[in-house]
This record gives structure tokens, sequence and C-alpha cells, in this order.
């Protein structure tokens, strides 16, 4: 005969072996998003999802439409998936709309739809999709796509689209819509951006940012690789409209080096320089030094590649340019130095409505920079020269250029279709940080 007690330790077994699996369960290193994985956690919403998930485990989100703001605070992996013949995981804006979740580095309200602080993340393999946010006139909260801040990791195989307001045309110079924008008050932030493609936004497609506290400012570093980025080019025949785009800015203190992208339809009010300050531009380098800017593809823009020292935020010297093509600037200059103790070096370009390459002092310097070993075919001046001193700029190559050196600023293009010239030569437009 079977006593009764005999069974008490069996069942206390199975007891704990119950609780043991449960606490591994939800506890899991690998947790899911969607129901296209069994034999892990599963959640409804990546919110949810990034909350469970202990620290330095991964977030496996299946095709699917996500509407929800994600805040990550924690090390962890958020990544994509295929399932079947479905692979699209897609994050897009509540129904009701982003809101602002929180400040940027300088303490302006964001309204980010994938917010990463102070952790080091994956991001990959998803589409972040702006459409539908809601966000009108111009002002905060800024629009962004993916945003990093004071964090490291990976954005990479993503697609980030659709990041402007649906009103912004209405707003002439409404600089706001951010893709993809990595910020950083310390050195310490090193994130990698890289096989992304990034189109239809508002103000810039990649965008890297210091602390903006003037010259040697500390920031994160970036390496911008293998992107294509689109913008929206011009936005609106008459004035006001759109924002003076960017394809990449890295700025204000942000370190590292845009290799190998492509950047395309980078405009500003259909072509027009009628209104100074304000152009667009395929990479931007704002108030920061020794960038690496190699092997990218730029075209349509009204600069194509431009490094700009600021006399406030800080100078953008010894940048290296090379080895880029550069087609199709409208309005002003493929490569524009306006800046100290650079090197533009082996670029091509074809098609710049003003100069191949500018050495430019309208910055307040524009000294000691070195352009050789450069192609240019079509420009009224294959390299123009401002007033600075010690440049050294041949041997060059030109073809069907109106002239091959020409001191000054400006050269006259061969007219354009849209094209308006102005008294004022603008300058590139950068996504400017509010300091509080």
């Amino acid at each position: 005969m079977f006593r009764k007690d005999s069974l008490r330790p069996s069942l206390l077994a199975v007891v704990c072996l119950a609780v043991a699996f449960a606490g591994q369960s939800a506890h899991a290193s690998t947790v899911a998003v969607g129901n296209c994985k069994s034999n892990v956690p599963q959640f409804s919403t990546i919110s949810a999802a990034v909350t469970a998930v202990p620290t330095g485990g991964t977030v496996d989100v299946c095709p699917g439409t996500y509407p929800e703001q994600v805040l990550i605070t924690k090390n962890l992996t958020l990544l994509g998936i295929a399932s079947g013949t479905s692979d699209a995981a897609v994050v897009v804006p509540p129904a009701a709309g982003l809101v602002s979740n929180g400040s940027d580095i300088f303490g302006n309200p964001v309204a980010a739809q994938i917010f990463v602080q102070g952790a080091n993340v994956t991001v990959s393999h998803l589409t972040v999709d702006g459409t539908g946010n809601n966000l009108a006139g111009c002002g905060a909260p800024t629009l962004e796509g993916i945003y990093f801040q004071n964090a490291t990791g990976k954005i990479t195989d993503d697609v980030v689209r659709n990041q402007y307001q649906t009103d912004f045309t209405d707003y002439g110079g409404c600089q706001n819509g951010l893709a993809i924008n990595v910020e950083s008050l310390t050195n310490t932030a090193t994130v990698t951006i890289s096989d992304n493609s990034v189109r239809a936004y508002q103000k810039n497609g990649i965008t890297a940012t210091g602390a903006a506290t003037g010259p040697g400012s500390p920031g994160p570093s970036v390496a911008i690789t293998a992107n294509y980025i689109v913008g929206l080019a011009a936005t609106s025949m008459n004035w006001p409209g759109g924002a003076a785009e960017n394809g990449v800015q890295v700025g204000f203190g942000a370190g590292g080096s845009v290799t190998g992208n492509t950047v395309n339809d980078n405009i500003w009010y259909a072509d027009d320089a009628s209104q100074p300050g304000n152009a667009a531009s395929g990479i931007l380098v704002y108030a920061s030094s020794g960038i690496t800017i190699s092997a990218n593809s730029v075209g349509s823009a009204q600069f194509g590649i431009t490094v700009d020292t600021d006399p406030t935020y800080g100078p953008a010297d010894s940048n290296v340019i090379s080895s880029n093509k550069v087609s199709g600037t409208q309005i002003f200059d493929a490569i524009d130095l306006c800046s100290s103790s650079n090197s533009a070096r082996t670029n091509t370009v074809y098609g710049s409505a003003e100069s191949g390459i500018h050495v430019d002092d309208s910055c307040g310097s524009g000294n000691n920079n070195t352009v050789t070993g450069n192609t240019i075919n079509e420009a009224c001046a294959g390299v123009l020269l401002g007033t600075g001193t010690g440049n050294v700029t041949s041997p060059n190559t030109f073809f069907n250029v109106t002239n091959t050196t020409l001191a000054g600023d400006v050269c006259t293009p061969t007219p354009q279709r849209g094209a308006k010239r102005s008294a004022t030569k603008p300058r590139p437009s950068p996504f400017t940080p509010n300091r509080k």
C-alpha cells in the first residue's frame, strides 16, 4: 500500500522544476514580438518585449506593423526577422500620431519613433516609417525616426522613411525631420550606421551632432557607411517651401567617417538661390574636424560635399575628401572647402553648375588646403580660389570647363532651368542645435 505522504518529495520536485522553467521563460535572452517564433516568450508590442528582455538580450520582431514609440535604455539587440515569405517589420506612429517622448542633449523636446538612450544597442532589419505622425506647424518637438542619445551600437540594414510633417511645405525653412540622428555630449559614444535605406526626410537623412560648446567640442564618433540616402528634392516651386535638406550632416564636434554612400536629391526651394543663408547639400561637415569623406556618390544637390567652419561652434579643418563622385550639382559648387588644411584629392566631378572645387574663404578661413589629382568635367571653374593663402591646387585634370582655375568666390554658371542667382551666395544650412 502506498502512503499518501510518500508522494510529497516527487510533487515538490515537479513544482520546483515548473518554477525554474517559468523563471527561465521570464528571463529568456531572446524574446519575440508577434507569434512567428515558438519556444520563446511572445509579446504583442515592441515596447513590452524591450521591457521584458534582460540586459544584453535580443528582441526578434516578426513581420507586421507596430504602431508605437519605443524607448530603449538598456543594452540589447532589436532585430526584424523573416517569417515564411514575409520580411517586413514596420514601426509606424500610433493612431493619434507621435508625441514628445523625451528631450535631446540640449533639452529640446523630441518625438522619436525609436529612442535609444545611454545604452549599447543594435537596431537592425526594421522599417521605421513616419507616415501619419500628425506633427503640424514649425517648431517643437523634433521629428526623429531612429535617435541614439549618448549611446553606442549599430544602426544597420534598416529602412527609415517619410520623416516629414504633412504640412511642412507651408512653413518655409522649417528645419524639422531627421531620419537617423546620433547625438552625444562625450567622446565615448561610437555608432556604426551602415547599409540603410534612408529616404523622404524633411531636414536631414543621417545626422551626427556633438556638444556644440565651441572649438574642440566633444561628440560621438560615427562610421556612416554604404547607405542609400535620397531626399525629397525641391518640395515647392513657390516660396515659402520645404527645408534645406542635407543627406548627411556631421557637426558640432562629432567625428568619424562618411564612406561608400549614395546620396541624391537634396534641394531647397526649387533650386532657388534668392534666399541668402539657405542651401541644401549632399554631405555637410559643419564645425567638425578630421572627418574622412571617401568613395561616396553624390548627385543632384545644391552643394555636393562641403566642409564649413563656424565662428561660434568651431573649425571644420583637416578633413580628407577623396575618391568621391559628385554629379549634377545645381546652383553652387560640387566640393566646397570653407575651412583650412583640408585635402581634396582623386575626386571626380561631372556637371557642376558653379565650380568643381571651391577653396572658399567666406567662413573666415580657407588656407593651406590641398586640391590635387581630381578630374572635373563641365563647370564654370574647375577650381575656384578665394583669397586664402598656402593653398595647393595642382595637378588636376579638366574637361569642358570655362576656366580651369579662377580667382574669387563666384563664377558664372551655364543657365539652368529654374536657376536664379543672388548677390549674396548662400551657405549650406545645417540642422543647428538649440542650446537651452
